[in-house]
């Protein structure tokens, strides 16, 4: 098979495009013949040993995959040859075949597309998990997100109006500021030209915002953290910006807010079923028209390295998928 393979650390220009053995098949998993990979932020940094898991040298990247189950490994009841599916592989994606344990694999719909299914997973998962689980917004509140038109941020707008909250974005830029609004952001803030603190002000009347999604960090978090309202929940998601922000702890105490981390890859493999139940309530919403996932580019094998440069610097606007 032919797979992107990381054999050094370094930057996405490092990676060689390869044959590879197929990987071997263990009891309790099934090998996927790949029809699409989600591309994330986390496949950026995990080739640069700058992601808070690393694997071994060398190694195939791409966590995120759709395609049809063509084995099953001993021990597996729910999953069956020809079976369209998206899973959660970790590393492994960006190959044509990728074997991954069995209680990471969701069966799909009959008809589901392929660069769809791939795009649910990591960031569509990720935003699930830090909105709903943990930020547990409602209906009547009002959700800020950073960074608001790369993958998980364009996801988080989405699934904050299908839970009928009030969405403010927060972009760089006026032309991602115009993906927010079609994808149903309420208002949206540039915040390379307005100051974010006094619009947020602005816009909630003195009140502050309820929900704080964050995969940004920098110089944004306090001005944000600052504008939260009293019982706020400020989601720690990541650190695109590259800094990890040192913040005045005061500002919890004041508020009554809290800082919630979100690592939603252990809490996949921690709480499968739960993880499960957040990707079938995503599909639910997409067959009712709630949502309408962004899939803005696809990539060959050969182009992963030119993918993770995109995202990298921040040329992307919702999801990017490889087609092996």
């Amino acid at each position: 098979m032919r797979a992107v393979v990381c054999h050094e650390w370094g930057g996405p220009e490092k990676l060689v495009v390869q044959e590879l053995p197929s990987p071997a098949l263990g009891a309790g998993e099934v090998r996927i013949k790949v029809r699409a990979a989600g591309v994330n932020f986390p496949d950026f940094l995990i080739i640069q040993k700058k992601y808070q898991v690393q694997p071994n040298l060398p190694f195939v990247p791409g966590a995120e995959i759709a395609g049809e189950v063509i084995e099953v490994g001993a021990g597996v009841s729910h999953l069956t040859v020809g079976m369209p599916v998206a899973a959660l592989c970790g590393v492994g994606g960006f190959a044509q075949e990728c074997v991954v344990a069995a209680s990471l694999v969701m069966p799909l719909p009959a008809g589901t597309p392929m660069p769809l299914a791939a795009s649910l997973t990591l960031a569509w998962g990720t935003s699930w998990h830090a909105v709903r689980d943990r930020g547990a917004l409602q209906a009547s509140e009002t959700m800020l997100v950073l960074g608001a038109a790369g993958g998980v941020g364009l996801a988080a707008v989405a699934i904050g109006k299908a839970i009928g909250a009030r969405v403010i974005a927060a972009v760089s830029s006026d032309e991602k500021a115009a993906v927010c609004r079609a994808q149903g952001a309420d208002a949206v803030i540039n915040y390379e030209t307005q100051d974010l603190r006094a619009e947020l002000k602005q816009l909630t009347g003195g009140k502050g915002v309820d929900v704080v999604f964050d995969p940004v960090g920098g110089r944004f978090a306090e001005p944000a953290l600052r504008s939260i309202a009293w019982r706020g929940r400020y989601l720690v998601i990541g650190f695109a910006a590259g800094d990890i922000p040192a913040l005045p702890w005061n500002l919890p105490l004041l508020k009554g807010a809290s800082i919630v981390g979100v690592f939603w890859g252990e809490f996949a493999k921690r709480e499968p079923q739960a993880n499960l139940r957040g990707l079938r309530e995503l599909l639910a919403w997409i067959n009712e028209g709630k949502i309408r996932p962004l899939i803005s580019r696809s990539y060959s094998l050969d182009e992963v390295p030119q993918a993770l440069r995109d995202l990298g610097e921040r040329r992307v606007q919702g999801k990017v998928v490889i087609l092996p």
